[in-house]
């Protein structure tokens, strides 16, 4: 069933998540500071593209916060609100509630990224 998710995940706009995650990740790379930032962002942009069947464990200490900060200012919040709007448009129609979670789930990792783990369930 999560293959099926999966498959029509990314049909019905996966693409365009995993895609933002891929070109932050691109404008992070673009300064030397920013290439730690900019290798999460391209770690996360599988679980953009395929979310079924994969859980968030977030975690970290003090790096990890000092780097959530620096990526919410700069970065999150543009990202936490397109995965909001995209979710509430999905949670419109009762099929679409699935996928709409799927969004909650990823905007939620677009605020605090740093200290988090993709597990597979």
């Amino acid at each position: 069933m999560k293959t099926i998710g999966n498959i029509l995940w990314f049909l019905l706009g996966g693409i365009i998540i995993g895609t933002s995650w891929i070109i932050c990740g691109f404008i992070c790379c673009i300064t030397i500071v920013g290439i730690p930032i900019g290798l999460q962002c391209f770690k996360f942009a599988s679980l953009g593209y395929w979310p079924f069947g994969k859980e968030i464990q977030f975690g970290g200490g003090a790096p990890s916060l000092l780097a959530n900060i620096i990526w919410l200012i700069f970065l999150g919040i543009p990202m936490a609100i397109s995965d909001v709007c995209i979710g509430i448009a999905y949670c419109v129609t009762i099929v679409g509630i699935p996928f709409g979670l799927q969004c909650f789930k990823i905007a939620k990792l677009s605020l605090m990224p740093f200290g988090a783990e993709i597990v597979n369930v």
